[in-house]
């Protein structure tokens, strides 16, 4: 299959994802007057926002498989068997369990 043109896939889906980068600040934002801390200030302990704005970073380097990398950055890499699954919410990305 030939890829679509740029100029093609951009009429089609600019809109779409530069609303879904407006919703990704907004968030940010709501996060930021609740108080949220920067990743690297002292007392920040939210491992899943800290985690989020790494993985930010990852949509602006310039290098190729950023899904693939921001997937892996926001995946928990082991293997192991859990008996059960522990208390509390999904994160979504690999750390702490959410305290109680």
């Amino acid at each position: 299959m030939t890829p679509e043109p740029l100029p093609r896939l951009l009429d089609r889906t600019f809109l779409e994802h530069r609303a879904k980068l407006l919703e990704l600040a907004a968030f940010l934002d709501r996060c930021d007057r609740v108080g949220a801390r920067p990743p690297t200030s002292p007392g920040n302990d939210d491992y899943r926002l800290a985690q989020l704005r790494d993985a930010i970073t990852l949509l602006s380097d310039g290098r190729p498989e950023r899904t693939r990398r921001i997937l892996e950055a926001l995946s928990d890499p082991s293997t192991d068997l859990l008996d059960h699954a522990p208390a509390g919410p999904a994160t979504g990305v690999p750390g702490r369990p959410p305290r109680a």
